[in-house]
């Protein structure tokens, strides 16, 4: 993945197709009037801007500004899709991967949150070593009570680990057994504390699971006594941090939902930039749920997953 002739064709779109300024696109973009003008000249000069875009990040581009606009969000990452479609989720971990690379090395990150997932998981292979010993990574999601290395508490560590950064864990597991338990767990001191650090972070990476063994949470978090067939035959589309969702991205109205132990959906919102990255067809209707609750600011994915976004009713 080329970054940098990414970075030249989203501020050539922006100056040249959406007619912005080249204050505008340094404002939008993050960075200064000198690297957007510097980089709209390195575009003419290597033949990316000629009548036409000649890149395949152009269509990208395109995708990218129509996600913006119709999900209000901040930043959109769209890929090219693999020619597999069983690449998907390694295509865009390496995007999520270089996206954390350059968002962690920003100071004013001092409190990071990372989710589970394979997606995930990847995006950690993909990112460039750092030296942030003033930034903390803390799991925002309890954990599987088994290894693996999709677990939370591994990718919160490997992340910490690539950072020379501090990191903390949210030592729970991801499902009490009733709301009852559920309610006393929150209470305790430790879980205070940590779940209102989680909802202090500056910026935090989650993804999103379908209903289907595909799925970490469906696979190996599920509580034994609920099954994927009643949560599909009351409209769940799947999951963000535990939380099964109907098409709408509202909380299923089911009591696996009073059992979640975390942050909920409204912990997002105090989040100044939650980053959700996933792609894949499966995940399609779930990931325009999630966008539809208006607490993503960034999101990470590749142009068939996004196109479909778009083009579902």
């Amino acid at each position: 993945m080329n970054e940098e002739e990414r970075f030249l064709t989203r501020v050539a779109w922006a100056y040249h197709v959406e007619g912005m300024t080249q204050g505008e696109v340094a404002e939008k973009l993050g960075v200064t009037r000198l690297r957007v003008n510097r980089a709209l000249a390195e575009a003419r000069r290597t033949g990316l801007v000629r009548v036409s875009f000649n890149t395949a990040y152009a269509a990208c581009a395109e995708v990218e500004a129509a996600l913006i606009d119709r999900f209000d969000l901040t930043k959109a990452y769209v890929v090219p899709s693999a020619s597999d479609p069983g690449d998907t989720q390694t295509i865009v971990g390496a995007a999520l991967g270089n996206l954390l690379t350059e968002a962690l090395a920003d100071p004013a990150v001092r409190l990071f949150g990372m989710s589970w997932g394979n997606t995930l998981n990847l995006a950690t292979r993909f990112m460039a070593p750092l030296n942030r010993p003033d930034l903390e990574i803390v799991s925002v999601m309890g954990g599987l009570t088994r290894g693996s290395d999709l677990n939370s508490f591994e990718i919160t560590t490997r992340l910490a680990d690539l950072c020379n950064a501090r990191h903390s864990y949210f030592t729970a597991p991801l499902y009490a057994g009733s709301r009852s338990s559920r309610d006393t767990i929150m209470q305790l001191d430790v879980f205070v504390e940590i779940l209102e650090k989680i909802r202090s972070a500056d910026a935090l990476a989650i993804a999103a699971g379908d209903i289907s063994d595909r799925s970490l949470l469906m696979r190996d978090a599920l509580p034994a006594d609920v099954t994927q067939a009643e949560l599909r035959a009351l409209g769940a589309v799947g999951d963000i941090l535990g939380v099964v969702i109907d098409a709408d991205g509202h909380p299923l109205d089911h009591p696996v939902n009073e059992r979640v132990i975390g942050v909920g959906l409204a912990g997002l919102a105090r989040v100044p930039n939650v980053i959700l990255a996933s792609g894949g067809a499966h995940k399609v209707p779930v990931l325009r749920a999630v966008l539809r609750l208006g607490h993503i600011d960034s999101f990470v994915t590749d142009e068939a997953t996004a196109r479909a976004i778009l083009e579902a009713p």
